[in-house]
């Protein structure tokens, strides 16, 4: 599914002397959530040998967007906010506050004005698509602390496999900026971005949502365009 270098993401915090984190998932639906497995393994990249040259296919999916198109990373450090609905009651209060958004001088278009809130969660909080650390997004349901079962330190999430880069909708704005023309003409098209750009890898998770491997160590901001 996914092969994540340190020397590409060097806050990716590997534990001990590890550098490579290796991603796999089974491509058929599993309980509860009804979505792909996923095993993490970390290793050191000195000690995988023999590679093929052709990584075997599995002989049977649940469906097409369970196998992945091959892809080569980009990772690009961005920076997001954490969801509305992960801020403090205090700190929601000041984002949906059209007049702070106007002292700021933030280059907020006046149809939010009604809802800044909306402005905030769609361009400027946690960033959709494939990526590293960063916060969680939600919607679904409210947040939901995940303590380790061993440590009891609250997890935090390693990696997001997304459906999607971006939508066809508002949120095309976090589109990386030599796709940005792309991401617009595919949205006046009517198209919700099709496979490419927005979906190079072609891997679709249920109604084109997101899988969340979440880690009891810190991990970094650093989305995965592809």
């Amino acid at each position: 599914m996914a092969q994540l270098y340190l020397r590409d993401i060097p806050l990716l915090r590997p534990p001990g002397q590890a550098d490579l984190l290796q991603v796999l998932w089974c491509p058929y639906d599993h309980d509860p959530d009804h979505k792909p497995s996923t095993a993490l393994f970390w290793r050191s990249a000195a000690e995988v040998v023999d590679i093929l040259a052709t990584p075997p296919e599995p002989y049977e999916v649940n469906h097409s967007g369970y196998l992945p198109e091959p892809c080569v990373l980009a990772p690009e450090a961005i920076t997001e906010y954490p969801n509305s609905l992960d801020l403090s009651p205090q700190m929601r209060l000041m984002v949906e506050d059209w007049n702070r958004w106007q002292a700021a001088g933030a280059s907020v278009d006046s149809s939010y004005a009604d809802y800044p809130r909306e402005f905030y969660d769609i361009h400027l909080a946690d960033a959709p698509g494939w990526k590293v650390g960063g916060w969680p997004p939600w919607g679904r349901t409210d947040p939901n602390p995940r303590y380790c079962p061993v440590c009891d330190v609250q997890m935090v999430p390693l990696l997001t496999i997304a459906s999607f880069e971006w939508d066809g909708g508002e949120r095309h704005s976090w589109a990386p900026c030599e796709e940005q023309a792309a991401a617009y003409a595919a949205n006046a098209a009517g198209s919700c971005c099709g496979q490419d750009p927005s979906q190079p890898t072609k891997v679709e998770v249920g109604s084109t949502d997101t899988i969340r491997s979440i880690s009891a160590r810190p991990s970094p901001s650093i989305r995965t365009p592809t």
